[in-house]
């Protein structure tokens, strides 16, 4: 591992992605929590919680854009802002049609939002901390396929959706870990 030595800029990215990361863990297993709970079924609070997850990722990705305009372009980040918006609009129509349109959309954004994280992490390698964010990206490819595969079994359920916000959370907090000496500057 190289030592990277961080320029005021990048330092204050860095801080502020790490910040952002913490924030985003917390939020993914707090959101599985509650949303184990409520997989077997369609019910008020799970089409609440499938609705908030892409909001909730546009909020991130709203505060990852300002927080990175100085040390580079935002453009897929905008993309991603805009494919989420679409997710939580189409997972609230696919709620009314059942779990398998459910799990369509919902792999379709992963596959979408994971290639974009996968994209976002290899432009930032250079300020560190970005290899949990590159195969996190990579994960969610194959999962979001593996949704879209799912649905279409005998009994599909919600569990595999709220089990995929776990991993992205760990990997959150690894790399919020590991930008934690660029955000210091050494």
């Amino acid at each position: 591992m190289s030592t990277i030595a961080a320029s005021p800029g990048i330092s204050g990215t860095a801080s502020a992605l790490r910040r952002l990361y913490f924030v985003r863990f917390a939020f993914a297993i707090a959101w599985a929590l509650a949303m184990f709970t409520t997989a077997s079924t369609l019910g008020p609070v799970a089409v609440t919680l499938l609705v908030l997850y892409p909001l909730f990722d546009v909020a991130a990705a709203i505060v990852d854009a300002r927080a990175t305009r100085t040390t580079g372009s935002p453009s897929l980040l905008y993309v991603n802002i805009a494919v989420s918006l679409i997710t939580a609009v189409g997972v609230a129509v696919a709620c009314a049609s059942g779990i398998p349109a459910v799990l369509r959309v919902w792999g379709a954004w992963a596959v979408v939002a994971g290639l974009v994280q996968l994209i976002v992490g290899v432009t930032r390698r250079g300020m560190g901390g970005q290899w949990p964010m590159i195969i996190s990206g990579g994960i969610s490819v194959l999962a979001g396929a593996s949704f879209i595969l799912g649905a279409s079994a005998a009994n599909p359920t919600l569990t595999n959706a709220a089990g995929y916000a776990v991993p992205g959370g760990i990997f959150f907090l690894i790399s919020a870990f590991r930008l934690g000496r660029v955000a210091k500057g050494n």
